[in-house]
């Protein structure tokens, strides 16, 4: 099934209140407790490569944006 068959079927569901309700309880995404999931970028969202460290609670492509103006020094 294609893309635009999926919003056919959610603009066909709109009409039937009970059924929208029934489709978005049992199609939506489960809330994740534990693992790379239930935790993202405070800037953009990314799960993945994630620094926890001193609160920061960043991926890594925006610590190396931001780290100088945090307070971080690169060595070489």
């Amino acid at each position: 099934m294609t893309t635009k068959d999926y919003r056919k079927a959610f603009k066909q569901l709109e009409a039937k209140p009970v059924k929208l309700k029934k489709f978005l309880k049992h199609n939506s995404p489960k809330e994740r407790i534990i693992g790379i999931g239930s935790r993202g970028c405070k800037k953009c969202g990314r799960y993945g490569a994630h620094i926890r460290s001193y609160g920061l609670h960043l991926c890594r492509q925006c610590f190396r944006s931001d780290a100088k103006s945090i307070g971080f020094k690169k060595f070489s």
